[in-house]
Order: structure tokens, then C-alpha cells, then sequence
């Protein structure tokens, strides 16, 4: 892991896990949540404008359909989450697993040429796109990159961002700079929304 902005390199341990295909889709959100906060609507594009307590709460919504555990507990009063990291249930990935994810194991900050690979400022047209339209990586995941930016679980820097959580891969407004492995944004938890940053699910493997 790294962050340019503060000149920090550190190294994570990745236990096994399944992350998914695409971007939750708003035809996806829609048929959990029963609504679809998007700003561009159309079912295979990515669900947007929504905040990090939504995914998550999407997430507890999928689980308790499938009959799973839940991995967050929340208390909408105080905005305190536990977050259960062995549990079956749906999740958002961590940092450290969305990045080896982007990269599939490498050190490279694209998987290839950001034309071919990803929706952004210079090929969006103002606008998110369909899904999987793109070329994924080697491990077959798509619209890693651009697109919509995608929350993780993980508190960016509690001592001096507080609960603020961290956002990963590049938007369709950023510029060619912004749109790589290794950028780290981050944001409020429960306010922080906007019509370039959506999230992709993860599980476990459970042993």
C-alpha cells in the first residue's frame, strides 16, 4: 500500500477473498434497497450517489436475503459501526484487498491502457457508463478503474480525519492522474455523496 499525499508506504497481509464482477449495478440496488438514489438512471449502470452507511446498509440488506451473517452492526444514533472481518455475510472490500484486486498482485498503477480499460474524463461523455463495457484485468474484474470510485471499509487516518472512510479506482470526471491503483480519497461516512462514487460487494472465503 501507498499514499503519494502523505509519502507513506506500508505492507498489508490478504487473507482469500471473493470480490465481485462489476460495480453494483442500480438494477441490482434497486431489487435490495427498493429505490435507486442515481443521478444518470439505467439499470446496468453502476449505482451512484450514495454514501458509505448506504453501502454498507446494502450489504446487511443483501445478507439477511441470502441468509447470512451480517459483517456490520450499526447504531444510526450514535454513527458508531462494529464491523464483524470473519463473518459470511456481504461486505465492501478493504483497502488493502481493493488494490491487490485493481492490480492483481502487481506493482503497476493501470492494468493497461486507460482507453481500453476505463471510463473517465476524456472518454465519459459527463457521465457514468454501462458496466463491463471495458477491458477487465487478468482476473477478469471490471470497471476497476474509472467509472465510479468505489468505498471501502476501511477509516482512511482516524487521528486526523476522524471516521472518514476511504474511496478507491477513479471517476468518470477525474483526469488521467487521478485514475489509478493507487489514489486514495476519502470522505464522511454518513453525509459524503456524490454522482462518481458507488462500491463493489465482497465475501470471505469461508473455511
Amino acid at each position: 500500500m501507498r499514499d503519494d499525499r502523505i509519502k507513506k508506504v506500508w505492507e498489508v497481509e490478504i487473507e482469500s477473498f471473493h470480490l465481485s464482477k462489476f460495480p453494483v449495478t442500480q438494477e441490482l440496488y434497486g431489487a435490495v434497497m427498493n429505490e435507486n438514489p442515481a443521478t444518470f438512471e439505467g439499470s446496468n449502470l453502476p449505482v451512484e450517489t450514495v454514501s458509505w452507511i448506504e453501502a454498507i446498509t446494502f450489504c446487511n440488506r443483501l445478507s439477511e436475503q441470502m441468509g447470512r451473517t451480517l459483517c456490520y452492526t450499526i447504531d444510526f444514533e450514535t454513527k458508531e459501526v462494529a464491523f464483524d472481518s470473519d463473518a459470511d455475510g456481504f461486505r465492501l472490500p478493504t483497502e488493502a484487498e481493493w488494490q491487490y484486486a485493481c492490480q492483481t498482485g502487481k506493482k503497476n498503477i493501470r492494468y493497461g491502457e486507460l482507453d481500453a480499460i476505463a471510463w473517465y474524463k476524456d472518454n465519459s461523455q459527463n457521465q457514468t457508463q454501462e458496466v463491463g463495457k471495458k477491458q477487465p484485468n487478468e482476473w477478469g474484474l471490471y470497471d476497476m478503474l474509472g467509472n465510479v470510485w468505489e468505498w471501502c471499509t476501511d477509516i482512511y487516518d482516524e487521528s486526523v480525519y476522524g471516521s472518514y472512510r476511504v474511496f478507491r479506482g477513479g471517476g468518470w470526471s477525474d483526469a488521467e492522474r487521478s485514475v489509478m491503483a493507487t489514489t486514495r480519497r476519502r470522505s464522511h461516512p454518513f453525509s459524503f455523496k456524490i454522482d462518481d462514487l458507488g462500491f463493489r460487494i465482497a465475501t470471505n472465503v469461508m473455511k
